[in-house]
């Protein structure tokens, strides 16, 4: 799957900077996952909750984008609730993002933020604004 167009290489974007690989993208289902460093961390050890949150907008966009850019649509972050269950202090966060409502103007998808042992994190609502591109 294609990114959508770039005005900045990735290495500078956030999730180049943070380290976020794209495991699958569809118009159903996303994943990904970032290693646990000490930059992903707030001054506790734990990995900061603003990780989580861009981890399952990136996921949400990329694979919105995916779906929406052969119509020459553009998606765009509307809305993002990420609600904290479980701290990460190490290993790798995972992300899966399933697509729950996917319509003219909006998509709203749910991501589910596990550690290594498969237990849930954090839970995110993301919709997604479907747009003409400017």
């Amino acid at each position: 799957m294609d990114g959508p167009p770039s005005l900045v290489p990735l290495e500078r974007t956030l999730d180049g900077t943070l380290g976020f690989e794209l495991l699958e993208a569809g118009p159903e289902l996303a994943r990904g996952r970032v290693p646990v460093t000490d930059r992903l961390k707030q001054p506790y050890g734990l990995v900061h909750g603003g990780v989580y949150a861009a981890i399952a907008e990136s996921l949400a966009s990329l694979a919105t984008h995916g779906a929406v850019q052969g119509d020459g649509k553009i998606a765009v972050g509307l809305s993002n609730h990420t609600s904290f269950m479980r701290p990460i202090t190490e290993g790798t966060v995972h992300a899966e993002a399933t697509v729950r409502h996917s319509g003219s103007t909006t998509w709203v998808w749910e991501v589910e933020v596990t550690d290594d042992q498969g237990r849930l994190c954090a839970l995110s609502r993301v919709t997604m604004a479907v747009r003409e591109p400017r």
